[in-house]
This record gives structure tokens, C-alpha cells and sequence, in this order.
């Protein structure tokens, strides 16, 4: 079980939180023109590198506020947390 930081609340049990996949991935600029197979990878495809990646968490059982996590996955160590829309870290 992860032990998360939250850039508000301070450090929570992972069970406090959900998930909410890899950040920073860009909403289509024409949406109407992509095709079924295009929505489906914008909608579905996404990174799964061995190493550092960048995730968005939701604190859903405490300040209900979403933030940035830094995470390598091959060890689940957290790197960095930032509060969303910045780029200096809060934590770990």
C-alpha cells in the first residue's frame, strides 16, 4: 500500500485516494473530426514506461482536490507532487 502525500492535507493512505491516469494528456482540438478509431486510442491508449510517470490523484475521502504525482513504477516510490496547474513540488 502506497503512502501518498497530498500537497494540501499532508501524507494519506493510498485507500483515501482514486486514481485518475497519466497526466498531461491533451484533449483533441477538432474532436468531431476524429475517427472511431482515433477517439478510442485518445480515449484509451496511454503510456507504460518502466521508470518515472506522471499521474493525477484525486484526495476523494479528504480535501476532494486533484493533484500531480511523480511515480516510479518499477519501484512505486513517489518523486514529486504538485498541485495542479503547477510545476513546483510540494512534497515528497
Amino acid at each position: 500500500m502506497l503512502l501518498i502525500p497530498c500537497p494540501w492535507c499532508g501524507d494519506r493512505d493510498e485507500t483515501e485516494f482514486g486514481y485518475g491516469g497519466q497526466a498531461h494528456v491533451p484533449y483533441p482540438e477538432a474532436p468531431e473530426t476524429l475517427t472511431d478509431a482515433e477517439w478510442a486510442e485518445y480515449l484509451f491508449v496511454r503510456d507504460n514506461p518502466e521508470g518515472p510517470f506522471t499521474e493525477q490523484w484525486v484526495h476523494t475521502a479528504g480535501c476532494r482536490r486533484w493533484f500531480t504525482l511523480v511515480r516510479d513504477t518499477t519501484c512505486n516510490d513517489i518523486l514529486a507532487v504538485h498541485r495542479t496547474g503547477t510545476t513546483n513540488p510540494v512534497h515528497p
